[in-house]
């Protein structure tokens, strides 16, 4: 299922502040086009142009017909929500159309489900696209096996005020990296709440503390805090263009890749 140049990219989500941005960005791709733009069937943005938010004509309608959208798209962007994603999933199977997931808040079973997919498409899936994001990831990976002892870890995130989960899916996958650097997952030793007496810090915890409010696009800082010193890690998102650049990016790794699951660390090379 490879494909070429000009990669035929379908959004969903289009109407949506993130769809806006992936339509943006596919627009200002040169080995890019828009193929489909997606939307929910109760959308009042069905039926106008994709681009007419911004003043721009790109001949491609806001529809909700995924099986007649995604015919023509050899690769759907999703930023949706897990219950959307999943229906477009089956779509994509349908169609042989790749994904690129940047959806968040998948409990287990349906993390399942994209895995069962990826065995007949290609899919990158991530809870955060932005190269500068998976550059992070990777220096933690770096300090959190320098680390290993003597430091405590703590996870601090804040974004605006409509995100729906918590803790982000960027944090829980730091947390991830983290933990698995140093041999552990992290589902034995997230401390997601503290209130109340709580007693000592559990050695080894990685914590967990969630802010929201304003129009914070993501913010995330892990500190390692040992006796007498403090090392910071921090990526701040002042734009949610990074988000989609990165998606671009994937749309171009996934073209001649076979049906697999594949992350962001695949698409940049930092395994």
């Amino acid at each position: 299922m490879p494909f070429s140049p000009p990669y035929r990219v379908g959004i969903a989500g289009a109407s949506g502040r993130m769809g806006r941005m992936l339509i943006e960005a596919v627009l200002a791709s040169e080995d890019c086009t828009l193929a489909a733009a997606l939307d929910r069937a109760d959308s009042p943005a069905l039926g106008q142009d994709a681009g007419a938010w911004a003043g721009r004509q790109t001949g491609v309608a806001i529809a909700a017909d995924l099986d007649a959208a995604l015919a023509g798209c050899d690769v759907l962007i999703d930023f949706t929500r897990p219950e959307g994603t999943l229906a477009h999933l089956a779509a994509c199977q349908r169609h042989g159309v790749a994904m690129v997931i940047g959806t968040t808040g998948f409990d287990d079973a349906q993390k399942a489900a994209i895995a069962a997919a990826a065995q007949r498409i290609p899919i990158v899936m991530a809870p955060n696209m932005s190269v500068g994001v998976n550059v992070t990831l990777k220096l933690l990976e770096l300090a959190a096996r320098a680390l290993h002892t003597g430091y405590d870890v703590e996870i601090v995130e804040a974004h605006h005020r409509h995100k729906v989960d918590a803790p982000s899916g960027t944090a829980l996958q730091m947390g991830e990296v983290i933990a698995a650097a140093q041999g552990r997952a992290l589902r034995d030793c997230a401390t997601f709440q503290r209130v109340g007496h709580t007693g000592e810090r559990p050695a080894g915890a990685i914590g967990f503390a969630t802010v929201r409010g304003g129009d914070v696009v993501g913010d995330h800082t892990v500190m390692f805090l040992g006796t007498g010193e403090r090392i910071e890690i921090t990526h701040k998102s002042n734009s949610r263009a990074t988000y989609a650049q990165g998606s671009v990016r994937a749309v171009r790794f996934l073209a001649d890749k076979p049906p697999g699951l594949y992350d962001m660390f695949d698409v940049l090379g930092l395994r």
